[in-house]
């Protein structure tokens, strides 16, 4: 199925209802992060054929600076979506997730610097960078690699990625290195205390109605 195909303008939220489907009869189904890095890393390529679906909003930083949207959360926070938009010149610290997470690529393109931690106070240049585009996905996790650094590798224009990972991220306690080159505990929060409504399917239920019987 082509891009053309995948968008509904009369429910353009579609591809992130049924990616959060997904997921949750993943997460349903099996722990085993194996398991969910996998299936979930199809679901997610999926998800990011077209960005159409993302409204704006969850779209939008400054240059310099970057945003985490919070699009949904599991009931029993086994799972969390999250946009990040990326300004021109946007960096994050060196930091880790202490949890599962696929991280795809939307718009515009990102640079990754992967760490490593060396004892439990330090954390060491790993000595890998990427540069990710559009549909790339890559997995982090405490058993695959878990620290790095990221960056919007655009330097005109904003980039988006999608993030799904193994708890309401927003609210786990992390770890950072600060100025001074230590580790510190953080938690990230998110950037604004809203979120899309994926379920107001009124719209795409109506004109099947007034499409009439052949349509339905």
């Amino acid at each position: 199925m082509n891009t053309a195909e995948r968008h509904d303008p009369i429910d353009p939220m579609r591809p992130l209802r049924d990616f959060v489907v997904g997921m949750t009869r993943l997460v349903g189904r099996t722990s085993d992060e194996r398991t969910i890095l996998a299936e979930g890393r199809a679901l997610l390529s999926a998800l990011l054929a077209d960005d159409r679906w993302l409204p704006d909003a969850y779209a939008q930083a400054p240059a310099g600076e970057y945003r985490q949207y919070l699009l949904h959360c599991d009931p029993l926070e086994r799972f969390s979506v999250v946009s990040f938009a990326w300004g021109p010149g946007a960096r994050t610290p060196v930091h880790d997730h202490t949890v599962w997470g696929l991280v795809g690529i939307l718009r515009g393109a990102e640079s990754c610097r992967e760490y490593a931690p060396d004892g439990p106070m330090r954390v060491v240049d790993g000595g890998r960078e990427h540069r990710m585009e559009p549909g790339a996905i890559e997995a982090v996790s405490p058993t695959v690699g878990d620290w790095h650094v990221v960056s919007n590798a655009m330097p005109d224009r904003t980039s988006v990625s999608i993030h799904v990972y193994g708890a309401n991220i927003g609210a786990v306690r992390r770890h950072m290195i600060d100025a001074q080159g230590a580790v510190a505990d953080f938690v990230s929060g998110y950037s604004v205390p809203s979120v899309p409504n994926l379920w107001d399917r009124a719209p795409s239920v109506r004109a099947a109605i007034a499409a009439g019987p052949a349509a339905r």
